[in-house]
């Protein structure tokens, strides 16, 4: 896909508007919620002691951080590869055989949607800019920017987990503790269905209920399954 930016390092806007997609990272929080749910689901209120509650916010903790790492070198990984893709098509368009065979490097490298809607004297002005490129890096690099936005993506990923974690640090009762943070998780899981109902132009509250009950039926099998 052709980039709406250049191969030199990205902006800060840019660089946060990626860290902050919806849909990429509501992903990422929905993960940490059933595994923090999953992990609460089976914590029986009625024998449960400190000790298992300590074991349970360990492994809570310790799953999201090792799932918030993983996440973040993804998300490097993503920002390479793009940023290399990037470098392929405008040299391509650069080693074009013909002003033909370039337009049409630089319309397959469009989404479908931008493509089809942009005429031949728009896709040769993107093509003219992109000859206008001369000082190109060597190879993909990863930026400042890259490694800011990874580590937002890791404490996103991480921080989830830690308003369901909270009620068995104030409270000392198991089952209260057990109940608010359950009540917690599905709160989250709420807002984030209607966030993403607002994004997508979907019904809000709808999706948000939506979303409780899938994070209700995935946290449900895992358990069934051992998870």
């Amino acid at each position: 896909m052709l980039p709406t930016t250049q191969p030199a390092p990205p902006t800060q806007a840019r660089r946060s508007e990626r860290v902050l997609d919806p849909i990429a990272r509501s992903s990422e929080v929905l993960f940490g919620l059933i595994m923090a749910l999953t992990f609460t689901g089976t914590l029986s209120a009625a024998t449960a002691g400190r000790e298992e509650i300590r074991i349970l916010l360990i492994g809570m903790i310790g799953c999201n951080l090792a799932w918030g790492l993983v996440d973040a070198v993804m998300y490097l990984m993503s920002s390479l590869t793009e940023r290399g893709h990037s470098l392929l098509t405008i040299r391509r368009v650069h080693e074009a055989v013909s002003s033909d065979h370039g337009r049409r490097i630089v319309s397959d490298a469009l989404p479908p949607v931008v493509a089809s809607i942009m005429s031949s004297d728009d896709i040769e002005k993107l093509r003219q800019g992109l000859l206008q490129m001369r000082k190109l890096p060597a190879k993909a690099s990863l930026t400042r920017e890259d490694w800011l936005g990874a580590l937002a993506v890791f404490l996103l990923v991480f921080l989830s987990t830690f308003p369901v974690v909270i009620p068995f640090l104030l409270f000392s009762q198991v089952h209260v503790a057990l109940r608010a943070s359950n009540l917690i998780a599905i709160v989250m899981l709420f807002c984030l269905g209607y966030w993403l109902g607002q994004h997508g132009g979907s019904h809000p509250r709808r999706t948000g209920y939506s979303l409780v009950f899938l994070g209700l039926v995935l946290v449900t099998i895992a358990i069934a399954f051992g998870g």
